[in-house]
Parts: structure tokens; sequence; C-alpha cells
């Protein structure tokens, strides 16, 4: 007869008095993921050490936890890079409903919670290089876009997804404040872009739930995109026939454009796109191409001008 660990035991009686809401937030922040997710039914699979710390032949060395959730853009919260950390506190994520609609079988909305239970989760070590030319490496927790397509069940008319953050300026004082942007932000993929196996859902990363500053309590990763692209904190999701607008690309089309792919011969408007700092590290390190998934998805772009691809 095996024994539950002390751990996970008391973990598992917090689970039962705080009830299932809260699984994320209250078990998997003491990096009892993989244990708890499957003592509850919920379908994880982490990565090896081969695995996690090497992509396409390369060692990768992880951002540290307490730099990629300190330093971070989410205007929502404010413009410096400390403003999310310090003023996310207002966001509450728990519980949190999606709304699916457009061009599929039937709009629905679904919980979270019931969210998780439908699809595998997965851990993923990706670069993650921001339009202002630093980077971070991140392990990331979540699941293929492509598995909540599939639930969603698009029809032969759905050729882009919009994504848009929840609006509520009581948890997000920017969008109350002061109109930055058009408010609530909205970011856009091509269909088949999303239907790609690195583009993530993220529910957390370091093995934790994410925390507000970081999206919480889900967020959209595509790896060879700039970060601008990675929207967090999904409130809605729609599939629509025609090329909707994004909120950057609205803003400043000339400086952010749809696609927002990292292209190092491609500068930005005011800087140069061929290096970039990595945050936490000395010096400069030189960009690559997609950020370094070419391979994986470069024939997405195949006869498209790179220059109309930023």
């Amino acid at each position: 007869m095996e024994i539950t660990p002390e751990r996970l035991f008391n973990a598992r009686r917090r689970f039962l008095k705080l009830g299932a809401g809260s699984l994320v937030s209250a078990l998997l922040a003491d990096n009892l993921l993989a244990a708890v997710l499957k003592e509850e039914g919920l379908d994880f699979k982490g990565m090896s050490k081969e695995e996690a710390y090497a992509l396409n032949g390369e060692h990768l060395e992880l951002t540290k936890e307490e730099i990629a959730t300190s330093y971070n853009n989410f205007y929502e919260f404010g413009f410096s890079k400390t403003d999310p950390k310090n003023r996310a506190h207002s966001l509450k994520t728990s519980p949190w409903e999606i709304q699916i609609a457009g061009e599929i079988e039937k709009p629905f909305s679904i919980s979270y919670t019931d969210l998780l239970k439908q699809v595998h989760l997965v851990e993923r070590v990706y670069r993650f290089r921001c339009v202002e030319a630093w980077s971070m490496v991140i392990p990331w927790v979540g699941f293929e876009l492509r598995e909540l397509i599939e639930l969603a069940k698009p029809n032969s008319d759905a050729k882009y997804m919009r994504f848009t953050t929840l609006y509520d300026p009581k948890q997000f004082p920017m969008q109350g404040i002061i109109q930055l942007l058009d408010f609530p932000y909205k970011e856009v993929l091509r269909l088949d872009e999303a239907m790609h196996p690195l583009t993530l859902l993220a529910v957390g990363m370091y093995q934790k739930p994410l925390l507000p500053q970081n999206g919480a309590p889900l967020r959209l990763v595509v790896p060879w995109k700039y970060g601008y692209k990675s929207i967090k904190s999904i409130h809605k999701i729609e599939f629509l026939k025609e090329k909707p607008i994004s909120t950057w690309e609205e803003e400043n089309p000339r400086e952010y454009g749809f696609y927002g792919n990292v292209d190092p011969e491609v500068s930005h408007p005011r800087w140069s796109q061929s290096s970039e700092r990595v945050i936490g590290k000395r010096g400069q390190i030189k960009t690559l191409y997609l950020n370094g998934y070419a391979k994986e998805v470069e024939h997405f772009y195949q006869g498209l001008d790179r220059a109309k691809l930023y």
C-alpha cells in the first residue's frame, strides 16, 4: 500500500476546504503540479530535463522566476515594468469565464476550471522576445490552442481568431483612468498559425499558476512572434471570416503590424531588431529569425515579403 506524502496530503485537505475552483491557485503554487493534477483527474505531462533545457539542439538557460514575474508589460496596470507586479493584486481570477463565439458550430461560455478538464496540459520551455529588443526563456504550463479550436468546432468560413482581454476598470486601473490604448486589448492570429502545436494557451509558469502580472488565468503564447501578440487575461475568443485589426496595429500600424514575427533583418522604425538584451544578464545576443522556430513555422510565410510580416 502506498502512503500519500505529507505535503500532498496537506494540499489535498486544503483543496477540499477551499473547493475545486481554488485548485490552480492553491495547489499548484506548492510545486505539486504533476501529482495534484493526476490526483484530481486533470491531464498533465511534465518535461524531462533533456526536454526542458534543450530546444533545436541547444541549451536554453531559464530566466530566474523572480525576474520573469517582476519585469512585465501589462499596460492595464501601468506604464513601467514594475507596475504589473505592484498593482495586479486587484485582478480576481476565480471564477473566470471564457466566451467562445463567431464562425463556430454553436457559441458558448466555459469556466476556466471546466476548460482545464477537457485539455491536455503540457510543459514547454520557449524563448520569449519582446518587440523592445529584450528577451527571456520561460517554462510555461499550458495546452495547445488547437485543442480549444477542436472543442469550438469552427466552420469553413473561420479564417482568423481574435482574443480579447477582460474589460473591467475596477480590476485593471488603467482601463478607467487613461485611454492609452483602445481597451479592451485585442490580438489576432490566422487560424493556421493558431493550429500549430507550438501555439499555447498558458495557465502557468515555473510549474506554478500564472500570477496576475503575467496574464492570469489564461494567456496566449506564440513563441515565434513578439511578446505583444501574447495577449493576457483572455476573456473572449472569436472565430472570424475577415481579418480584424488588433490593438497595437490599430494604435500604430507603422510600428506594430498584424503579424509581429520576430525578424533580425526587419528593424522597428525606431531601433534595430538584430540583437536583444537577455533580462538578468549582461550584454547582447544575436536575434534569431522567427525567434529560433523557423524550422517549425517558416512555411506559413513562404512567398510573402518579410518586411510585411512585422
